[in-house]
Protein backbone atom coordinates (compact mmCIF):
# COMPACT_ATOMS: atom_id res chain seq x y z
CA UNK A 1 0.00 0.00 0.00
CA UNK A 2 1.33 3.44 -1.53
CA UNK A 3 1.93 5.48 2.32
CA UNK A 4 -0.28 8.69 2.09
CA UNK A 5 2.10 11.86 3.14
CA UNK A 6 1.75 15.80 4.07
CA UNK A 7 5.71 15.76 4.25
CA UNK A 8 8.55 13.52 2.99
CA UNK A 9 9.10 10.76 5.37
CA UNK A 10 13.16 9.83 5.25
CA UNK A 11 13.60 6.11 6.18
CA UNK A 12 17.44 5.89 7.91
CA UNK A 13 19.83 3.64 9.48
CA UNK A 14 22.98 3.95 10.98
CA UNK A 15 26.05 1.63 11.96
CA UNK A 16 27.98 2.75 14.56
CA UNK A 17 30.68 2.23 16.86
CA UNK A 18 28.68 1.07 20.14
CA UNK A 19 25.20 1.14 21.24
CA UNK A 20 25.53 3.99 23.93
CA UNK A 21 23.99 7.17 22.68
CA UNK A 22 26.25 9.46 24.94
CA UNK A 23 29.55 8.03 23.71
CA UNK A 24 29.15 6.13 20.80
CA UNK A 25 29.35 7.85 16.55
CA UNK A 26 27.77 6.68 13.41
CA UNK A 27 29.92 5.04 11.27
CA UNK A 28 27.74 4.92 8.39
CA UNK A 29 24.18 6.34 7.67
CA UNK A 30 21.53 5.13 4.81
CA UNK A 31 18.78 7.15 4.00
CA UNK A 32 15.70 6.52 1.87
CA UNK A 33 13.79 10.13 1.03
CA UNK A 34 9.77 9.47 0.06
CA UNK A 35 8.08 12.03 -1.20
CA UNK A 36 4.45 12.53 -0.80
CA UNK A 37 3.93 11.91 -5.14
CA UNK A 38 5.93 8.63 -4.31
CA UNK A 39 9.20 10.40 -5.96
CA UNK A 40 12.17 8.63 -4.07
CA UNK A 41 15.75 9.29 -3.44
CA UNK A 42 18.47 7.64 -1.40
CA UNK A 43 22.14 7.74 -0.45
CA UNK A 44 24.23 5.81 1.69
CA UNK A 45 27.89 7.34 3.52
CA UNK A 46 30.37 6.28 5.64
CA UNK A 47 31.54 8.45 8.13
CA UNK A 48 34.73 8.50 10.38
CA UNK A 49 33.83 8.71 13.81
CA UNK A 50 36.92 9.86 15.57
CA UNK A 51 37.67 7.05 17.32
CA UNK A 52 38.71 3.22 17.07
CA UNK A 53 35.91 1.03 15.58
CA UNK A 54 35.30 -1.68 18.56
CA UNK A 55 35.78 -5.20 17.10
CA UNK A 56 32.20 -6.24 18.84
CA UNK A 57 31.40 -3.50 16.49
CA UNK A 58 32.82 -4.60 13.53
CA UNK A 59 31.76 -8.30 13.94
CA UNK A 60 28.08 -6.70 13.55
CA UNK A 61 28.68 -4.26 10.52
CA UNK A 62 31.61 -5.12 9.01
CA UNK A 63 32.55 -1.82 9.22
CA UNK A 64 36.93 -1.45 10.01
CA UNK A 65 39.04 1.88 10.54
CA UNK A 66 40.38 1.07 7.26
CA UNK A 67 37.11 1.46 5.47
CA UNK A 68 36.24 4.90 6.97
CA UNK A 69 40.12 6.80 7.43
CA UNK A 70 39.49 8.76 4.48
CA UNK A 71 35.66 9.21 5.17
CA UNK A 72 34.56 12.84 6.18
CA UNK A 73 33.63 13.35 9.65
CA UNK A 74 29.97 13.89 10.96
CA UNK A 75 30.27 17.63 11.31
CA UNK A 76 31.40 17.73 7.74
CA UNK A 77 28.08 16.08 6.41
CA UNK A 78 25.81 17.73 9.18
CA UNK A 79 24.98 20.58 6.92
CA UNK A 80 24.35 18.54 3.73
CA UNK A 81 22.32 16.26 5.75
CA UNK A 82 20.47 18.70 7.78
CA UNK A 83 19.52 20.42 3.99
CA UNK A 84 17.60 16.81 3.07
CA UNK A 85 16.05 16.19 6.20
CA UNK A 86 14.65 19.11 6.74
CA UNK A 87 10.58 19.56 6.23
CA UNK A 88 10.66 15.70 6.49
CA UNK A 89 9.32 13.11 9.21
CA UNK A 90 10.91 10.00 10.26
CA UNK A 91 10.81 6.13 10.01
CA UNK A 92 13.30 3.39 11.30
CA UNK A 93 13.50 0.04 13.10
CA UNK A 94 14.37 0.58 16.44
CA UNK A 95 14.60 4.36 15.72
CA UNK A 96 13.07 5.81 18.58
CA UNK A 97 15.02 3.84 21.01
CA UNK A 98 18.88 4.00 19.45
CA UNK A 99 19.00 6.26 15.73
CA UNK A 100 16.94 9.21 16.35
CA UNK A 101 18.72 9.97 20.20
CA UNK A 102 21.88 8.92 18.60
CA UNK A 103 21.59 11.36 15.40
CA UNK A 104 20.71 14.19 17.46
CA UNK A 105 23.56 13.64 19.53
CA UNK A 106 25.52 13.98 16.78
CA UNK A 107 23.36 17.28 15.31
CA UNK A 108 24.21 18.74 18.97
CA UNK A 109 28.53 18.38 18.64
CA UNK A 110 27.86 20.85 15.39
CA UNK A 111 27.28 24.22 15.41
CA UNK A 112 24.28 23.36 13.42
CA UNK A 113 20.47 24.12 14.45
CA UNK A 114 18.63 21.29 13.21
CA UNK A 115 15.58 20.42 15.77
CA UNK A 116 13.95 16.74 15.13
CA UNK A 117 11.82 17.63 17.65
CA UNK A 118 9.72 19.47 14.82
CA UNK A 119 9.06 16.51 13.44
CA UNK A 120 6.93 12.89 13.45
CA UNK A 121 8.60 9.66 13.94
CA UNK A 122 7.50 6.62 12.84
CA UNK A 123 8.97 3.16 14.31
CA UNK A 124 8.80 0.14 12.44
CA UNK A 125 9.75 -1.70 14.99
CA UNK A 126 7.28 -1.10 17.78
CA UNK A 127 4.28 -1.56 15.11
CA UNK A 128 5.81 -5.05 14.54
CA UNK A 129 6.33 -6.28 18.18
CA UNK A 130 2.49 -5.21 19.01
CA UNK A 131 1.67 -7.17 15.90
CA UNK A 132 3.87 -9.80 15.80
CA UNK A 133 6.90 -9.39 17.93
CA UNK A 134 9.92 -10.25 16.06
CA UNK A 135 13.59 -9.36 14.43
CA UNK A 136 14.18 -7.33 11.35
CA UNK A 137 15.15 -10.04 9.44
CA UNK A 138 12.40 -11.70 10.42
CA UNK A 139 9.65 -9.33 9.87
CA UNK A 140 11.06 -8.92 6.25
CA UNK A 141 10.69 -12.38 5.94
CA UNK A 142 6.91 -12.25 7.66
CA UNK A 143 5.36 -9.29 6.13
CA UNK A 144 7.55 -9.62 2.28
CA UNK A 145 8.05 -12.90 2.20
CA UNK A 146 11.70 -12.34 1.35
CA UNK A 147 14.78 -13.30 3.21
CA UNK A 148 16.82 -9.86 3.71
CA UNK A 149 19.94 -10.60 2.22
CA UNK A 150 22.96 -8.30 3.95
CA UNK A 151 21.42 -7.89 7.38
CA UNK A 152 23.21 -4.91 9.35
CA UNK A 153 23.96 -3.42 6.27
CA UNK A 154 23.03 0.50 6.66
CA UNK A 155 21.61 0.56 2.98
CA UNK A 156 19.72 -3.00 2.63
CA UNK A 157 17.79 -2.40 6.61
CA UNK A 158 16.95 1.14 4.92
CA UNK A 159 15.35 -0.51 2.36
CA UNK A 160 13.97 -3.35 4.07
CA UNK A 161 12.23 -0.99 6.93
CA UNK A 162 10.55 0.83 4.38
CA UNK A 163 9.11 -2.55 2.47
CA UNK A 164 7.90 -3.77 5.33
CA UNK A 165 5.98 -0.49 6.56
CA UNK A 166 3.59 -0.81 3.11
CA UNK A 167 3.38 -4.39 3.92
CA UNK A 168 2.48 -3.64 7.34
CA UNK A 169 -0.41 -0.90 6.00
CA UNK A 170 -1.79 -3.79 3.17
CA UNK A 171 -1.82 -6.60 6.22
CA UNK A 172 -3.24 -4.41 8.84
CA UNK A 173 -6.81 -2.30 7.86
CA UNK A 174 -6.84 -0.66 11.46
CA UNK A 175 -3.15 0.70 10.76
CA UNK A 176 -3.59 4.44 9.92
CA UNK A 177 -2.47 5.12 6.59
CA UNK A 178 -1.50 8.52 7.87
CA UNK A 179 2.14 9.74 9.37
CA UNK A 180 0.72 12.14 12.22
CA UNK A 181 -1.26 8.27 13.74
CA UNK A 182 1.37 6.35 12.91
CA UNK A 183 4.45 8.17 14.70
CA UNK A 184 1.37 7.77 17.87
CA UNK A 185 0.98 4.12 17.27
CA UNK A 186 4.36 3.46 17.26
CA UNK A 187 5.17 4.84 20.43
CA UNK A 188 5.24 3.66 23.57
CA UNK A 189 5.89 6.57 25.38
CA UNK A 190 5.42 10.69 24.58
CA UNK A 191 9.14 11.90 25.59
CA UNK A 192 10.35 14.91 26.02
CA UNK A 193 14.24 14.23 25.23
CA UNK A 194 14.71 11.43 22.43
CA UNK A 195 15.90 8.62 24.74
CA UNK A 196 12.79 9.12 26.51
CA UNK A 197 14.90 9.59 30.25
CA UNK A 198 12.03 12.50 30.71
CA UNK A 199 8.76 11.68 29.35
CA UNK A 200 5.01 13.70 29.52
CA UNK A 201 2.46 12.17 32.15
CA UNK A 202 -1.39 12.24 31.55
CA UNK A 203 -0.94 16.11 32.85
CA UNK A 204 1.47 17.28 30.09
CA UNK A 205 3.59 17.79 32.82
CA UNK A 206 7.32 16.25 32.22
CA UNK A 207 8.67 13.03 35.20
CA UNK A 208 11.74 10.77 35.13
CA UNK A 209 11.42 8.08 33.51
CA UNK A 210 14.34 6.09 35.26
CA UNK A 211 15.78 5.61 38.77
CA UNK A 212 15.38 6.59 41.95
CA UNK A 213 12.92 9.50 41.27
CA UNK A 214 11.18 7.78 38.16
CA UNK A 215 7.55 8.42 38.11
CA UNK A 216 8.28 11.82 39.48
CA UNK A 217 7.79 15.47 38.20
CA UNK A 218 11.07 16.95 37.59
CA UNK A 219 10.16 20.02 38.57
CA UNK A 220 9.69 19.01 41.88
CA UNK A 221 12.80 16.82 41.94
CA UNK A 222 14.97 19.47 41.25
CA UNK A 223 13.61 21.51 43.89
CA UNK A 224 13.96 18.98 46.67
CA UNK A 225 16.74 17.45 45.52
CA UNK A 226 19.03 20.22 43.49
CA UNK A 227 21.72 17.85 43.54
CA UNK A 228 20.34 15.52 41.35
CA UNK A 229 20.72 17.92 38.05
CA UNK A 230 24.24 18.15 38.60
CA UNK A 231 24.39 14.15 39.11
CA UNK A 232 22.88 13.80 35.72
CA UNK A 233 24.79 16.97 33.86
CA UNK A 234 28.38 15.32 35.51
CA UNK A 235 27.29 12.24 34.00
CA UNK A 236 27.38 9.96 31.23
CA UNK A 237 24.01 10.70 29.86
CA UNK A 238 22.97 12.26 26.07
CA UNK A 239 23.58 15.53 25.40
CA UNK A 240 20.04 16.23 24.01
CA UNK A 241 18.65 14.76 28.21
CA UNK A 242 21.23 17.28 29.75
CA UNK A 243 19.75 20.61 27.33
CA UNK A 244 16.31 18.94 28.22
CA UNK A 245 17.05 19.47 31.69
CA UNK A 246 18.40 22.20 31.91
CA UNK A 247 15.66 24.00 29.86
CA UNK A 248 13.24 22.64 32.74
CA UNK A 249 15.32 23.82 35.51
CA UNK A 250 15.31 27.69 33.42
CA UNK A 251 12.19 27.51 34.08
CA UNK A 252 11.54 26.40 37.31
CA UNK A 253 13.77 29.60 38.34
CA UNK A 254 12.31 32.40 35.68
CA UNK A 255 8.89 31.03 35.69
CA UNK A 256 6.92 29.65 32.42
CA UNK A 257 6.92 31.66 29.71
Amino acid sequence: MKLVLKNPVVFFDLETTGIDVATDRIVEISYLKVYPNGDEESKTMRVNPGMPIPQKAINIHGITDEDVKDAPSFNEIAKSIAKVFEGCDFAGYNSNKFDLPLLAEEFLRTDIDFDLKKRKFIDIQVIFHKKEQRTLSAAYKFYCNRNLEDAHSAEADTRATYEILQAQLDRYPDLPNDIDDLAKYSSHNRNVDFLGRIVYDDEDCEIFNFGKYKGKRVEEVLKKDPAYFGWIINGNFPLHTKKVLTAIKLRGAFGKE
